[in-house]
């Protein structure tokens, strides 16, 4: 049985060798929150790393349900698949960060946040907790894909 961290490549600011190109990327994210929905069409991965599948996590679908088996909570963070291999929360981002094109603001300003796993797994819950505040405000209820 592998370990959380067992993907990463210790002491390289570069994607794991589950992200060679050809691979299957799915990002699960929440397709119901406006800060979700914006990041994912403004957010661009490098062309060279493949196509990266957007599906919203409020939908049935069939990475919803190996994450819900998996006891990954949608709720706590978005989901990542590189390979076989799922990203959850800030590790998610970091993944999706090294990714990303270094073209454009947006991209510029995520790739100088969250390209460090240690900065993107100190902002992560900041990050996460606007999101829920958001939510709450806007009254939109939690995706609750692990009780569902």
């Amino acid at each position: 049985m592998s370990g959380p961290n067992d993907h990463l490549e210790s002491g390289h600011d570069r994607p794991a060798r589950d992200e060679a190109p050809g691979r299957r990327m799915r990002l699960v994210y929440d397709g119901d929150c406006p800060i979700c929905r914006r990041y994912v069409l403004w957010y661009r991965i490098r062309r060279d790393v493949g196509e990266l599948e957007l599906i919203d996590g409020r939908q049935e679908s069939e990475a919803r349900r190996e994450l819900s088996a998996q006891g990954i909570d949608l709720d706590q963070g978005f989901a990542l698949q590189i390979g076989e291999r799922w990203y959850h929360g800030s590790e998610a981002l970091h993944r999706l960060t090294l990714l990303g094109t270094r073209s454009g603001v947006f991209n510029r300003l995520m790739y100088r946040l969250f390209a460090s796993p240690g900065r993107a797994a100190r902002l992560y819950p900041w990050l996460k907790a606007c999101r829920n505040a958001l939510l709450r405000l806007c009254r939109i209820p939690p995706i609750d894909n692990l009780r569902r």
